[in-house]
């Protein structure tokens, strides 16, 4: 299959990566996997038995008038431990290779159908300057875009950091929640080279 480039050529792609059907719930599951494997999951709560104190009954079982008690560290007591006290756990979703690839295919196939994937020769700046990179952003009509190069490019880093509607990212780093993260997706023609011969 052929894509457009912004300057009016075309380039040939293969049609076992860009050109797959969309599979909402594989996309969902890859997703929810990745965001899951990022959570610490470190949190942790004391319960009553392990909550310093509390070994002595604060008072008599009767007589008092008040209500019974056989410790202090109860959890509806102040200083006393959690009910269902937290524990740390592992997140982690496990998603085969042979899924994760066809949902990053499902992916970008969906950004081409949907014209949100912008493809370029090249993506260079003179300078680690932010105005130099509004500028060629205006020129390809872009505002909430994803910049994907084909390795990391310093200055292209260093210009788009400070814009709260771009990104940027490298084919090594990319993954599906960055892909639909943003409006358009702006992309070099070796980083498309790059992913066409991993997803292939």
């Amino acid at each position: 299959m052929k894509l457009k480039l912004q300057d009016k050529s075309s380039i040939d792609v293969a049609e076992s990566a860009f050109d797959a059907k969309f599979n909402e719930a594989l996309i969902h599951q890859v997703v929810t996997a990745y965001l899951a494997g990022g959570r610490a999951g470190t949190k942790a709560q004391k319960n009553r038995s392990a909550v310093r104190g509390g070994g002595a009954k604060p008072w008599n079982q009767k007589g008092t008038g008040r209500a019974r008690a056989g410790t202090s560290r109860s959890p509806i007591w102040v200083g006393g431990g959690r009910t269902f006290a937290a524990k740390p756990r592992n997140f982690d979703q496990k998603v085969n290779k042979k899924m994760y690839r066809a949902a990053m295919r499902s992916v970008l196939s969906e950004l081409i159908r949907q014209d949100r994937l912008v493809v370029v020769n090249e993506l260079t700046l003179e300078a680690p300057k932010t105005k130099l990179l509004v500028n060629k952003l205006k020129e390809f009509g872009l505002d909430n875009v994803l910049i994907l190069n084909e390795a990391f490019d310093e200055k292209v880093f260093m210009a788009a950091r400070n814009l709260p509607n771009v990104g940027i990212c490298d084919v090594a780093s990319m993954d599906p929640v960055v892909l639909i993260r943003f409006e358009k997706v702006l992309i070099t023609v070796p980083a498309l080279k790059l992913i066409e011969e991993r997803l292939s």
